[in-house]
């Protein structure tokens, strides 16, 4: 008996060693397949710029959410501007002994002279402020049609990517799903809109991967395939909705230290409204109120005080299951108070995540909603339990 036990231990030993090391493996994979997928799909996108692609950083991060699937966050729009200008499209002032002239130039060398000034090699002030006035107004560019190109090529990019390449990206399950999207680079942009910063313009392009497979093994068209991608162009509305501005200002009160049992904020939540998308709250949170020396450590939220870093870290891996639900149930709650949203657009939470890298945390988390499910659940017709599993979750890459 004691031998079939030892047996039994023995291939259970086995079995568990070698789970871990498929697993190892599978992740690796993954990891391999990304690194290679993001080169990729940043090599489609500055080939949608002929003349500007040698000039372009193109910096594409993929992180991989098991029960999800990979996102690829691509840069802003707002290189738009350097993709697009044209360096060699300049002013020069050239003097002679018959007086000056103001040429522009162009990297097709068709150099136009656009003004003569009197004989002094001195022009006048009023003449060279037309003369600037012209040279200006031939390099101005229509910047609402160079955008809208831009995001035409870019989604393009996405598209040929979905369609050619996801097939590189192995590990990842059929029942999952590949987005491109520039959501997550933009967190930066919300301190912006209170100083009236240009409007942003999101972009995603979403498969899911058994359509991806379909269209490899020939059940699908490619017609047919990118009919099933999910793309969403749109920019941000500049009116301000009373009903958004009070559900900023709730959370920025359940997230103060002294408030909060979990993590805290410091700056305000801040959000932005996307047309026929829905609504992105943003939030930094924080775990530690300042450091005491140089190893000690304060954490308001729990009463601790003068801690050190094991302890410290112990905490923040301990507290951040409890931040997730607590923003689950929020949103809930004070989500229904929200009237500006159509039924089929969302409420977004985006969370950056307090800085623990020895915690195994991840670095951002952001809960998405349907406003129709926030809709029912204010009307009875839903109970919260069903209203949290609608909830869809998306956890950056472990810190």
């Amino acid at each position: 008996m004691k031998a079939m036990r030892l047996l039994i231990s023995a291939v259970l030993s086995i079995f568990m060693v070698t789970v871990g090391l498929a697993q190892q493996t599978n992740d690796d994979r993954m990891n391999r397949d990304i690194e290679v997928a993001e080169n990729v799909l940043a090599t489609l996108i500055k080939q949608q710029f002929s003349k500007e692609r040698n000039f372009l950083a193109i910096e594409v991060d993929g992180n991989y959410q098991a029960g999800y699937g990979i996102t690829f966050t691509i840069p802003t729009d707002f290189t738009v501007p350097i993709i697009f200008s044209d360096p060699g499209d300049m002013m020069i002032y050239n003097s002679g002994s018959n007086g000056g002239q103001f040429q522009v130039s162009n990297p097709n060398n068709e150099d136009v002279i656009i003004g003569q000034n009197p004989s002094n090699n001195n022009a006048s002030g009023k003449d060279t402020e037309k003369l600037q006035d012209r040279a200006s107004k031939k390099r101005r560019l229509d910047m609402d049609s160079v955008r809208e190109s831009y995001h035409t090529r870019v989604l393009d990019a996405a598209k040929t990517f979905l369609a050619d390449y996801s097939d590189l990206l192995t590990a990842v399950p059929t029942g999952e799903k590949i987005m491109i999207t520039n959501q997550g680079a933009q967190q930066r942009m919300y301190n912006l809109r209170i100083f009236g910063a240009q409007k942003r313009t999101l972009l995603s392009a979403e498969a899911q991967k058994s359509d991806l497979v379909a269209y490899k093994q020939g059940k699908l068209t490619r017609p047919q395939l990118l009919a099933k991608i999910k793309l969403t162009n749109t920019q941000t509305v500049d009116e301000v909705e009373p009903d958004l501005e009070l559900l900023s200002s709730i959370f920025n009160r359940l997230y103060r230290a002294d408030l909060s049992k979990t993590y805290f904020t410091e700056d305000n939540i801040y959000y932005e409204h996307l047309k026929n998308f829905g609504v992105i709250f943003y939030m930094q949170t924080f775990s530690t109120n300042g450091q005491q020396g140089y190893d000690r450590y304060d954490m308001p939220t729990v009463g601790l005080s003068n801690i050190d870093l094991d302890t410290r870290n112990k905490k923040v891996t301990e507290l951040y299951p409890k931040f997730e639900q607590e923003l689950k149930e929020n949103i809930l709650e004070y989500g229904k108070t929200v009237k500006s949203l159509k039924d089929d657009e969302s409420l977004i939470f985006q969370a950056r995540i307090t800085r623990c890298p020895e915690c195994g945390i991840p670095a951002s988390l952001e809960l998405n909603i349907k406003a129709t499910v926030l809709k029912d659940l204010a009307a009875g017709k839903i109970d919260k339990t069903t209203a949290l599993s609608k909830i869809i979750v998306k956890k950056g890459a472990n810190q």
